[in-house]
């Protein structure tokens, strides 16, 4: 068996870049950029005003002047006037300062009357004070986004900044997720007392889509040779990624490694030594596609999904990786050996504002419903047996 660190290596070696798109700005968040975004223009493009108030030259303040008279009003968005030595402009937020002004006394330390603005008893002016000046957050030509960066919509702003309608992302991937198994019943339907609700699978679909993959669909098959391989075939076809959840292990009715087989998708490994999802099952289709099997058991296929079908659509994506993320153990742990452990946790803060990282025990790896309290899971070292409270750990957000 492959360790986990090989596991997830003989994937990502395996992963097709998926081609570039343009895409219009409105639907840019959440997809992963595939171009640099230039500064079209210094930002702010000219020294900008910061309060609402008067522009006057600082010369005239600290030659003795606190009374000005208003020369005329500019607003945001208005040509930048020029100003006469000796008097004030009355300037709102946001416009463009005038020249020669290097000062800006807010409305607030004003009094106004019959056409001259008259400064606060006592107010000190300041030298290019509420003045954002131009290019101090950036100069034109300057690269404000890399490849590689999942667009939010912090990054949106950026982008329509730059003066751009579109930009280069990846395409998104056609995902096909695949339920097997005669026990299971969609929700809705009749349920005989010897069959179970089928749940993998839209947990699986929500996972992805979580994560920004939404191009995702499931699909139910019945444990027959024949139908998974007609079904399995098509969806193949259609998909650049499979994930089929269930089948795959020893059973007599575990079809989906030889059909997988031939329908021409070729091994990469079977079985990882991790608990749970030992089972679980890759190979690479005759068109480049990805195939994931995944153990059937909800605990194991959610936790395979996450480790291992996330980091390869991101590396399809040619996405940043994200840095490791660790928190500390809450509670001791023990656990018998030779398996690398992925164990569920509700993270916590302690009173320092330490993340720590609560095991949240599960009933086998068929109790889904114990992952509705956690937010991820942490990877416990196969060579070890003995996890005090407070040991550092690696964490994995859902």
């Amino acid at each position: 068996m492959l360790t986990t660190a090989e596991a997830l290596e003989a994937i990502l070696a395996t992963m097709p870049e998926l081609p570039a798109e343009a895409v219009e700005v409105a639907g840019l968040a959440g997809r992963v950029l595939r171009q640099s975004v230039v500064a079209e223009r210094d930002q702010p493009p000219f020294d900008r005003v910061m309060m609402d108030g008067i522009a006057i030259a600082y010369a005239d303040y600290a030659a003795g002047t606190r009374s000005f008279p208003l020369q005329a009003t500019q607003a945001a968005g208005d040509p930048a006037l020029t100003l006469k030595m000796g008097h004030a402009i009355e300037i709102m937020t946001g416009a463009s300062l005038p020249e020669p002004a290097d000062c800006v006394v807010p409305v607030e330390r004003l009094h106004v009357e019959d056409g001259t603005a008259k400064l606060e008893e006592g107010y000190e002016a300041e030298r290019r004070q509420f003045i954002h000046p131009r290019a101090s957050d950036h100069a034109a030509g300057t690269e404000l986004l890399r490849p590689g960066k999942r667009i939010s919509p912090m990054d949106i702003a950026v982008v329509a900044s730059c003066g751009l309608t579109s930009a280069e992302v990846c395409r998104t991937p056609v995902i096909r997720v695949i339920s097997t198994g005669d026990e299971l019943v969609p929700a809705g339907k009749p349920i005989e007392p010897h069959q179970i609700r089928m749940s993998n699978g839209p947990a699986l679909q929500a996972l992805l889509g979580t994560h920004g993959y939404n191009d995702c669909t499931h699909d139910h098959i019945a444990d027959e040779p024949a139908l998974l391989r007609e079904k399995i075939g098509a969806h193949l076809d259609a998909a650049d990624i499979l994930v089929v959840s269930g089948g795959v292990s020893m059973g007599k009715a575990d079809y989906v490694p030889e059909v997988l087989k031939e329908l021409g998708v070729e091994l990469v490994f079977h079985k990882v030594s991790q608990r749970p999802g030992k089972p679980m099952w890759f190979g690479t289709g005759p068109n480049g596609q990805t195939v994931f099997a995944l153990p059937g058991n909800p605990v194991s296929a959610l936790v395979c999904c996450r480790q291992y079908v996330i980091p390869a659509l991101e590396k399809a994506a040619a996405a940043v990786p994200a840095p490791p993320e660790f928190a500390s153990l809450a509670s001791a742990v023990t656990f018998k050996p030779d398996l690398t452990c992925f164990q569920p946790v509700k993270l916590i803060s302690n009173a320092a504002g330490q993340v720590l990282a609560m095991p949240v025990k599960t009933n086998t790896s068929g109790d889904f419903t114990a992952l509705s309290a956690t937010d991820g899971y942490v990877e416990l070292a196969r060579e070890q047996s003995e996890f005090p409270a407070g040991t550092p750990v690696f964490l994995h957000r859902w």
